[in-house]
């Protein structure tokens, strides 16, 4: 196994240790609240669940398996399983940051799974913000991707004891985004609506804000340092960042243009995602979330799923909304320490 590889399984595991840690605690999204709709005069048949990834690829169900692994042995196991689930429930997927393939080109089938185990669903190639257009084009082409994630990680490169310490990329993302379809997605610290605007001038597709409160990578880097002796404390780090509740308020707030906003991080009910919807997220992906529910009952993540999918149907009904993508008119209640935020921020909501 290489040292790429090996990293890889090292996420993967610290992942869950710090994803279980947190299950059950409160998020964000707990100070947020629909309204309930007493006669949504429609039956609940009429609901429709679908909606657009990006301008022009629509998906049938409004949330989708975000980005994880691959790489390893056992990261082409887990997407193995997990894109024979998306072609089941019909969901999106993204795969793991797929960079590893052009340092070790025998990693490559573990990321070849996922379009062979869902050959005709939406599938999202993930690449660093500083991969180059011919990069850009294998990965797509491996994977047969209907779009380009590229992922923003500066706060996990900068904990990572081999990682990198220059962040000079919206040149770069403008040039993917000239090219091809790219969603521009944060590993969990969020994004201010400075951030969001300046994406959506430089033409990517769609914003994924992906704030604190899932997978934390600047805690797994953290207890990877330590295991090879690394000695300075990033404890400091552990809560950086804005919410996905704060993030997509702040992306409320901008004027983005053609560029969808997205929502990860944190996600772990039906609820959240319908209201990540209510804040103006089109879709909203699950990471952390499934692959600790893969952990710990695979076959159980199945019905989960079907499970999500009527009780988001379900909420957008009692919100009083004939489509998800009708709840960004949907009213909702925000709570003291949120209100707040907004009121700080100066943010239009």
């Amino acid at each position: 196994m290489t040292i790429d590889s090996r990293r890889k399984d090292e996420h993967l595991r610290y992942a869950e240790m710090t994803n279980s840690a947190r299950q059950g605690q409160l998020n964000d999204f707990d100070g947020v609240r629909l309204l309930h709709q007493a006669l949504p005069e429609q039956s609940l048949a009429e609901v429709d669940l679908s909606t657009s990834l990006i301008d022009g690829l629509t998906i049938t169900s409004p949330f989708y398996i975000e980005a994880m692994t691959g790489g390893s042995k056992k990261g082409g196991m887990i997407n193995k399983q997990l894109a024979s689930l998306a072609a089941k429930h019909h969901l999106a997927m993204a795969t793991g940051s797929m960079s590893i393939i052009f340092k070790d080109p025998t990693t490559r089938p573990t990321f070849e799974v996922v379009r062979q185990q869902n050959p005709h669903g939406v599938i999202l190639a993930n690449l660093s913000a500083n991969a180059s257009v011919d990069q850009a084009a294998e990965a797509i082409d491996l994977v047969n991707a209907d779009a380009l994630e590229i992922h923003l990680n500066s706060a996990q490169e900068v904990v990572m004891p081999e990682g990198s310490h220059d962040y000079h990329w919206l040149t770069n993302i403008k040039k993917l985004a000239a090219r091809f379809p790219v969603i521009v997605k944060e590993v969990g610290f969020g994004m201010t609506k400075e951030n969001v605007q300046l994406l959506a001038d430089n033409g990517v597709a769609g914003i994924n804000v992906a704030g604190r409160g899932g997978t934390n990578f600047a805690a797994i880097e953290s207890l990877r340092g330590k295991r090879i002796g690394q000695t300075v404390d990033w404890s400091p780090l552990f809560n950086w960042g804005q919410s996905t509740v704060e993030s997509l308020l702040e992306a409320r707030s901008t004027n983005h243009r053609q560029a969808t906003i997205i929502a990860s991080g944190g996600v772990q009910t039906p609820a959240d995602v319908v209201k990540a919807g209510a804040l103006g997220a089109t879709a909203v992906g699950v990471a952390g979330f499934f692959l600790h529910q893969l952990n710990t009952n695979s076959s159980g993540l199945d019905q989960l799923i079907d499970d999500w999918k009527q009780n988001i149907q379900a909420m957008v009904l009692l919100a009083g909304c004939h489509r998800f993508t009708d709840l960004v008119n949907a009213p909702f209640i925000l709570n003291p320490q949120l209100k707040s935020y907004v009121q700080q921020r100066h943010l239009k909501i």
